[in-house]
C-alpha cells in the first residue's frame, strides 16, 4: 500500500471539506516531485463513485495509472495512444483528446473528475475539457471537480482561480475554477529535502541578450527570436562550450537542455557530442519520442534537446543540470522547466539551473498577476494596514533587502467563512483614481466610475490628448528638486521642480499653513508620490516634507497647462497606471 506525507494528507483532507460544502471546481497546488500521483490515487481509493483522471500527454497518463497501480490498486487507461480504452473500472486514467471522443455511455457514474496540470483549462466553451465537463454534468450535476498544477497561472491571463484558502484574491475575473483548497510552496519542499536543491547560475560565462523583446512589454513571436538568435549566433557555439565544461567537470550525469524554436534546438544539437546528445521536437515521431525518452532514462547519452514539448510530464531523477536558452515571461513556465531536474535520485545532491537568458527570473518568485512596471522591479511583500495579509506585489528594495517602494494598487487578501466557503474581500486600496463626479475610489488603472459610471481618462489617453494639444505641455522627469521657498509675506511655502534630461522644468507649489491647505496637499500630492502609501506619513510643514523626501517618488510624466502667460501642473502619471 502507500503512507500519505504530512502535506499529502492535508491537501486530501482540505478537498473533502471543500466538497461537502460546495461544488464549485476546486485546486490543488503542488510543486513538481510533490507526489500529486499519491494524492490522486488517495482521493480516487475513498471515492464513493467512479473517479476519471485526466491529462493532456500519454505519458502523464501512463505515468499516473503505472503510480496508482504500484500501490496495488487497479484501474483502467482509456487512451488511444497507448491502445487501450478500458470503460467498466472504477477509475480511469484518461487522456483529454480521447475522453472528448468518447460515446455518451462512457460518462455515466462518475462522482470525481481529477484533471492533472490543470492550467490548461479554459472558459472557452468549444474546448475538449469543456466537452467532457458538459459530458460529466448531464449525468451528474453533482459531480466534484479537482485540478492539480504546479504552476497556477497562464501567460496573458494570470491566476487559474479566483480565491485561495489563505485568504487571497487572486483575481475577480471568470475562471473556470474557483477555489485553491490547498497549496504548497516549492521552498517548503527543499528544505524537507522531498526536492533537490537548485542551484543557479545567471549567467555562466556569456548569455543571449533577450531584452529587445522583453523591454517592449509586449508578446513576442517566434520570429522575432530566430532573428535575434541568428543576430547572436556566434554565442551559441561558446553557450554549448561552457555546458559541456560544466557537466564534464562536475561529473553530472544528464542534461536537459530547453531550446527557443526547432532552428535553434537543431543548431545546439550541432554542438555537442554526436554519441551523447539527441533531440525531442513536437514532430517528433511518438514511437521515436518513447525510445529517445527511455534511452534517456537509462543514460545511454547524455544531452537531451528539446523545443517546448518536455515542460510537463516529463519524470527523469537522474537529471542534474538544467541548461535554459530560450526567453519566457512566465515564471510558470520557467518554474516548470527547473521542475525537471529538482527530483530526488539516489546519486544526486543538486540541480546546476545555467540560464543563458539573462532574464533575471527567481525560481521562487511568486506569479504576480500585474505586468512589471519598470524593468528594475523585483517582487515584494507589502502588508496591508487594514487586514494585515501579506500582499506579493512589485517593487523596488534598498541594499539591505528593504521595501522602499511598491507599485501594488489593492490588497488581495479577505476572509473566507470556514462554514460557506463565500468570501469577502478585504478591499484596501493603496493606490486609487479619485472619480471627480462622486469622489469614490476607482482603481488607477479604470475607465470607468464602479459607482457612478463617470468615464474615467486613462493614463494613455490622457498622453495622447495632451502631446496633441498646443495648449499642454508633456514632461518626462529625470529629477526632482524639493526646495522651502516663502511669500512676500514671510509665509512658508513648498516648490517642487520636475526636471526633464534637457534641464527645461516645470514647476508646481503647495502651501501647508492650516488643516484645509494640508488635507488639500494630502489628496493632491502626498497620497501619489508616496513610494509606500500604506506608511501614511503625518506632514504637518513644508520643513517636514522636504525631510521626508526619501519616502517620495517621481512621476513618469507631467501634463501642464497653459493658463495666462504660465504653465500650471495638472496632472502626473505614475508607472503603475500603465
Amino acid at each position: 500500500m502507500y503512507t500519505l506525507r504530512d502535506y499529502q494528507q492535508k491537501a486530501v483532507d482540505k478537498t473533502i471539506q471543500y466538497f461537502k460544502k460546495k461544488r464549485d471546481p476546486a485546486v490543488i497546488v503542488l510543486p513538481t516531485g510533490a507526489g500529486k500521483s499519491l494524492v490522486i490515487a488517495e482521493l480516487a481509493r475513498i471515492a464513493k463513485g467512479r473517479v476519471l483522471v485526466l491529462a493532456h500527454v500519454k505519458e502523464l497518463v501512463e505515468q499516473n495509472h503505472l503510480k496508482y497501480e504500484s500501490y496495488n490498486l487497479k484501474a483502467g487507461i482509456y487512451s488511444a495512444g497507448l491502445n487501450k480504452k478500458d470503460s467498466q473500472q472504477k477509475v480511469i486514467f484518461g487522456s483529454i483528446q480521447s475522453v472528448a471522443k468518447a460515446s455518451d455511455s462512457f460518462f455515466s457514474g462518475f462522482t470525481l473528475l481529477v484533471i492533472d496540470e490543470c492550467h490548461r483549462v479554459s472558459l472557452e466553451a468549444d474546448s475538449q475539457y469543456a466537452k467532457v465537463i458538459k459530458s460529466l454534468r448531464q449525468n451528474n450535476k453533482n459531480i466534484c471537480i479537482l485540478g492539480l498544477t504546479a504552476t497556477p497561472f497562464r501567460l496573458g491571463t494570470g491566476w487559474i482561480y479566483n480565491y485561495n484558502h489563505r485568504g487571497v484574491v487572486q483575481t475577480k475575473e471568470p475562471r473556470f475554477f474557483s477555489h485553491c483548497v490547498y497549496d504548497l510552496p516549492l521552498q517548503y519542499m527543499i528544505t524537507h529535502k522531498y526536492l533537490t536543491p537548485p542551484i543557479k547560475v545567471d549567467i555562466p560565462v556569456t548569455c543571449y541578450d533577450f531584452s529587445e523583446l522583453t523591454e517592449s512589454g509586449r508578446n513576442y513571436t517566434l520570429a522575432q527570436i530566430e532573428e535575434l538568435l541568428k543576430q547572436q549566433r556566434r554565442l551559441t557555439p561558446l553557450i554549448i562550450k561552457n555546458i559541456i565544461d560544466i557537466t564534464e567537470n562536475y561529473n553530472r550525469k544528464g542534461v536537459m537542455i530547453f531550446s527557443s524554436t526547432i532552428k535553434h534546438a537543431h543548431e545546439i544539437l550541432g554542438c555537442l557530442p554526436k554519441n551523447e546528445s539527441r533531440i525531442i521536437l513536437g514532430e517528433t515521431e511518438n514511437h521515436e519520442r518513447d525510445e529517445i525518452i527511455n534511452d534517456f532514462k537509462n543514460k545511454k547519452f547524455k544531452y537531451l534537446v528539446n523545443v517546448s514539448v518536455l515542460t510537463t510530464g516529463f519524470d527523469a531523477p537522474h537529471v542534474d543540470v538544467i541548461a535554459i536558452l530560450r526567453p519566457t515571461e512566465s515564471i510558470s513556465l520557467y518554474q516548470q522547466i527547473i521542475g525537471r531536474g529538482l527530483r530526488l535520485d539516489s546519486e544526486k545532491k543538486d540541480c546546476f539551473v545555467l540560464d543563458y537568458t539573462g532574464m533575471g527570473h527567481d525560481i521562487y518568485s511568486p506569479e504576480i498577476n500585474d505586468k512589471r512596471p519598470v524593468t528594475e522591479s523585483v517582487a515584494v511583500q507589502v502588508c496591508c494596514p487594514k487586514c494585515g495579509f501579506e500582499n506579493d506585489f512589485w517593487g523596488r528594495v534598498d541594499t539591505e533587502g528593504n521595501v522602499s517602494e511598491h507599485f501594488g494598487r489593492k490588497c488581495r487578501g479577505g476572509v473566507q467563512n470556514p462554514e460557506t466557503y463565500d468570501f469577502e474581500p478585504c478591499g484596501y486600496r493603496f493606490r486609487f483614481k479619485l472619480c471627480n463626479e462622486c469622489g469614490s475610489e476607482n482603481d488607477i488603472t479604470a475607465r470607468e466610475c464602479q459607482a457612478c459610471k463617470n468615464v474615467l481618462i486613462d493614463a494613455d489617453s490622457k498622453l495622447k490628448q495632451a502631446r496633441l494639444s498646443k495648449n499642454a505641455h508633456v514632461l518626462q522627469p529625470d529629477s526632482v528638486e524639493m526646495q522651502e521657498r516663502f511669500d512676500k509675506n514671510g509665509n512658508p511655502f513648498l516648490e517642487v521642480k520636475y526636471y526633464d534630461y534637457d534641464a527645461q522644468y516645470l514647476a508646481e507649489y503647495h502651501y501647508l499653513n492650516n488643516q484645509n491647505s494640508l488635507k488639500k496637499f494630502n489628496i493632491n500630492f502626498l497620497r501619489s508620490h508616496l513610494k509606500r502609501p500604506e506608511l501614511n506619513l503625518s506632514i504637518k510643514s513644508v520643513n517636514e516634507i522636504v525631510s521626508s523626501k526619501n519616502h517620495l517618488r517621481m512621476p513618469s510624466f507631467v501634463i501642464a497647462r497653459k493658463q495666462g502667460k504660465f504653465w500650471k501642473i495638472t496632472e502626473k502619471i505614475f508607472a503603475e497606471e500603465f
